[in-house]
């Protein structure tokens, strides 16, 4: 069982409902598992509607983890939305934390390292709508926490047939797109 002091990293998604924040957390718990690792994945919301901000998590261990809280101190936070950074989603990043960020727009977040990348584009051109999930999971791949190759087999397990091969499409896309800068 996971105490003080041992290994586990915590992931915090932001985003709007409709944009795919459960399935994130979901493809990455699952991408994690197939990594050997013990995870979480749950969502923070009450009656929110669509395009309302909420809140997901993930955890990701190498002992079973016995916590059930919200992730208060994340090492990682993904925002679907920048649009939300305006709400003060950092708030309780680890120092030197690591933000993946759906953005066209530069960022500045001192004191973290900031990934951008396109995610609404990529999800319109691979699957037909602005649904972000998989393509954030596959700009989330390059934090180097979880395999790209194991994002995609949680994809695959999550979506059926031609749906998976749309979304594997995005990951990939998010993937090579994602840049570092700051």
């Amino acid at each position: 069982m996971i105490g003080i002091g041992d290994f586990m990293i915590e992931i915090r998604v932001h985003g709007r409902g409709g944009q795919g924040v459960v399935t994130i957390s979901e493809i990455l718990a699952i991408a994690g598992f197939k990594q050997g690792k013990y995870t979480q994945a749950f969502p923070n919301f009450g009656p929110e509607r669509r395009n309302a901000p909420v809140e997901a998590y993930c955890r990701v261990s190498d002992k079973f983890i016995t916590l059930r809280t919200q992730v208060y101190q994340p090492d990682y936070l993904i925002v679907l939305d920048d649009g939300l950074l305006k709400l003060n989603v950092t708030k309780g990043l680890k120092p030197h934390g690591a933000v993946v960020v759906n953005t066209k727009r530069d960022v500045k977040l001192p004191g973290f390292d900031v990934y951008r990348v396109d995610a609404s584009k990529i999800a319109i051109h691979a699957i037909g709508k602005p649904i972000v999930s998989t393509a954030m999971s596959g700009a989330f791949a390059i934090t180097g926490l979880i395999s790209l190759r194991n994002i995609i087999e949680a994809v695959k397990e999550k979506f059926p047939g031609e749906m998976a091969e749309q979304n594997i499409l995005a990951v990939r896309t998010a993937y090579e797109e994602c840049e570092k800068i700051s």
